[in-house]
């Protein structure tokens, strides 16, 4: 380990992840040194109209550019990866990961063009990286994807241990055990702080094994007299593997749909990680050609997005896939929180169509298990890491706090426990830590290929357009002597239906021209005055009128 400076702190802060579900990023810096842990997105919330999807804000990494040692990436869970596109562009340095998880990001590289660019170090569960003063090993996990890992960062400070995401399933799919026995032998040699993943903290007792799922799907493969679609995560990597193997014990061929899903099973299969049979994968389209009870259909759209294949397939929209009456659907997947309605609606539109959908709470434990631990699981990692300080991360609110709590009830100390919001700096000198103040967080808002253009302005004249809609007003002055020469012409869009509303509408034009009048008359022509006055009075008339407050565009013109 490095030579510790008696000046030098242990920082460390989230830029995402925390009192939130997604985009995680987690940083710890020592003195002139950072490392990153993991740089993911997340779905935009409701009020983000249009946008669609958020990143971390990394400001404070940027006007630290050349401390920054790399990015260390625990897994290939979009909310662990999907930022790396958006941040390399701006801070290219080395990305160090495990082989399934370079290979996903790989795949986003050269989508985004920086392939060539980036510098890409292969680890495994027993490397070691000299990161400056900082040295990074790590520790086998499980999760719903192979090639996990949890990250153990030595820094003269003290020992910094982050998990990722994780359970511990003891009958593995993939054969790929958590270790114990190291996770085990770091908290032996003692920990100063872990940050360890919320997700289920409120979830009592463990989370099932994944191979529970496969004797179920196994089940349903058998009694379904027709196809059966399977959607799931595309990055579940386990599940995918399960539909496989049931597939091929009741001698069905199957189809990928869903640009992630074919992605994610292309790569993975390529490098090893899924064993599909010989001749197994049919093309989308042969599907038809086939009697229905020898199909399985695997698709993307768990959580009802509106785009995927999924919900293409039940509003009848998708090219080469139609869900026929009597046709098995499971959906293999949580809801996101946020995200119940989007998948009622599609199960409700599954339902219409005349197919039998697995789905929800009913049948969760037959169908889909959590990647992450509950709350016995949650108190293993806990003790056996021993922390001195405990940071939960990697959840909203109330999963930290659930957390908290589970750390107290193992024997940490309530005042060494440490709830975090992102940009919260946790200070460690001398075996102690403090809170220590915030650092430039957020979020970022992608809306098609604008990268952080949309902020918080755009945003509300969105909801305002959304609300009650638009009035452009245009008039045409005459230069020499300020009469109106032609207008005022009322444009309506998402306010009112001109057709119905011509009364309102002139009355707004007689409003609009009485107004103009009076401030020509007492000499006011300065553009800024009159927009400003023409939207003041259209604005008090139709608020009287309607009750509504619609957007309103004077364009007044010169000539």
């Amino acid at each position: 380990m490095s030579k510790k400076n008696s000046t030098d702190k242990l920082l460390i802060y989230a830029l995402g992840g925390v009192g939130e579900i997604g985009k995680n990023m987690y940083v710890v810096q020592y003195g002139n040194d950072i490392v990153v842990v993991d740089a993911g997105l997340k779905f935009p919330e409701e009020e983000m109209l249009g946008i669609d999807v958020v990143i971390p804000d990394i400001t404070h990494l940027l006007d630290n550019r050349e401390k920054v040692r790399g990015i260390l990436v625990t897994h290939g869970h979009e909310d662990h990866i999907g930022g790396l596109p958006y941040v390399l562009k701006q801070l290219n340095v080395p990305i160090y990961a495990t082989r399934l998880t370079t290979g996903l990001i790989e795949n986003k590289l050269k989508e985004a063009g920086l392939l060539g660019d980036t510098k890409r170090i292969l680890i495994t569960a027993d490397s070691e990286v000299q990161m400056g003063a900082i040295k990074a090993s790590f520790f086998r996990t499980n999760h719903s994807i192979p090639d996990s890992v949890g990250v153990c960062l030595e820094t003269p400070e003290g020992v910094v241990v982050h998990t990722g995401d994780f359970k511990f399933d003891h009958t593995p799919v993939n054969d790929q055990y958590a270790d114990l026995q190291r996770m085990a032998e770091i908290g032996k040699r003692g920990v100063l702080a872990l940050l360890s993943d919320s997700t289920n903290a409120e979830r009592p007792g463990f989370t099932p094994s994944e191979s529970n799922i496969g004797k179920e799907f196994e089940e349903i493969f058998r009694r379904a007299k027709q196809r059966v679609v399977v959607a799931t995560f595309a990055s579940n990597v386990h599940r995918v593997q399960q539909v496989i193997n049931a597939a091929a014990e009741t001698r069905r061929k199957m189809a990928v749909v869903g640009r992630s899903m074919v992605n994610v099973v292309t790569i993975a299969s390529e490098m090893g990680y899924l064993d599909v049979p010989e001749g197994m994968i049919i093309e989308p389209e042969e599907v038809n050609k086939l009697p229905a009870d020898r199909v399985v259909i695997l698709s993307t759209g768990s959580q009802g997005e509106p785009m995927s294949a999924l919900s293409r397939m039940a509003r009848s929209t998708h090219r080469k896939v139609d869900i026929l009456a009597g046709d098995t659907v499971i959906i293999s997947a949580t809801p996101i929180p946020g995200n119940e309605k989007y998948v009622g609606r599609t199960v409700d539109e599954l339902m219409r169509l005349g197919a039998h959908v697995i789905y929800g709470p009913g049948s969760v434990s037959g169908v889909h298990v959590s990647g992450h631990g509950s709350q016995e699981e949650l108190k293993l990692m806990l003790n056996l890491i021993r922390p001195q300080y405990f940071i939960p991360i990697h959840g909203e609110y109330r999963m930290l706090r659930h957390h908290a709590n589970l750390g107290e009830s193992v024997g940490i100390d309530r005042e060494n426990i440490f709830l975090c919001d992102i940009g919260d700096v946790v200070e460690f000198q001398n075996g102690t830590a403090r809170k220590a103040g915030k650092i430039p967080s957020g979020n970022v808002l992608i809306d098609g290929l604008g990268v952080g253009d949309v902020g918080n302005i755009v945003l509300r004249d969105r909801k305002l357009l959304s609300q009650d809609g638009i009035l452009v007003v245009v008039v045409t002055l005459s230069k020499q002597d300020g009469t109106i020469l032609s207008g005022p012409d009322i444009i309506s869009r998402g306010f009112v239906y001109v057709r119905e509303s011509e009364g309102l509408l002139e009355e707004a034009n007689r409003i609009v021209t009485g107004t103009l009048h009076k401030l020509m008359s007492d000499n006011v022509n300065e553009w800024a005055s009159l927009k400003t006055n023409v939207k003041d009075a259209l604005g008090r008339f139709l608020y009287e009128q309607t009750r509504r407050r619609p957007m309103i565009l004077p364009i007044i013109m010169e000539v």
